[in-house]
């Protein structure tokens, strides 16, 4: 009953966020789809409870590249880029920013978890023209199946399966499968998969 219940509403949802859905093809139409589209994440981000989340997932599982049902996105999170992918049962909690990224089925994040795409966003080597002006790289961030972000983490790279990153840390390179990693830049502390006399945290590498 309660499945059913839920796939009525989910039905509900994308009936009425249709009118959405139409006006951001419009707009991509008249200004491209990398221009049309941060308006409408911000715009939906701000509708409260349930309800927000049953529209944004409906207007999510038609314009982003892949939103899957069981998905959970919280009040005031935003989606940067059209092209990113949310997997089946994952949960983005309150005022996340996410660029091109790929959650992988069962992922959580905290609040106020930023996901960007890579730190050399902006080139920074010449001093004859802005840092805007300069060019960057924007490499696309997985986070695997079954991790758990803290809240406010930054993660700048990619995050394998199983791992759980501490709350406030910042992952400026590729963390493995099953690590816990924590701190400023974020460092493995143990495996999950291992006993605890199989984790040498003092060899841990940084991350």
């Amino acid at each position: 009953m309660k499945t059913m219940l839920k796939t009525l509403v989910d039905r509900a949802a994308t009936i009425l966020i249709l009118p959405a859905f139409f006006a951001y093809q419009s707009g991509k139409l008249l200004l491209g789809q990398e221009k049309a589209f941060p308006a409408w994440p911000q715009l939906l981000g701000l509708i409260p409870g349930l309800t927000g989340v049953y529209l944004r997932r409906a207007f999510y599982r038609l314009a982003l590249r892949r939103c899957s049902t069981g998905s959970w996105i919280g009040f005031g999170t935003i989606f940067s880029h059209w092209t990113a992918e949310i997997g089946q049962n994952a949960y983005v909690g309150c005022y996340c920013c996410l660029g091109d990224v790929i959650l992988e089925d069962d992922v959580l994040l905290g609040s106020h978890v930023s996901v960007i795409n890579g730190a050399g966003q902006h080139g920074t080597e010449r001093l004859d023209i802005p840092i805007r002006e300069q060019p960057g790289r924007w490499p696309r961030i997985t986070i695997g199946c079954d991790s758990w972000i803290g809240d406010r983490s930054v993660v700048m790279a990619d995050v394998g399966k199983h791992c759980v990153i501490g709350a406030g840390s910042v992952v400026t390179r590729p963390v493995p499968d099953y690590a816990i990693a924590v701190g400023v830049p974020a460092r493995v502390v143990r495996f999950r998969n291992q006993p605890p006399s199989d984790n040498k945290t003092d060899e841990a590498p940084q991350f």
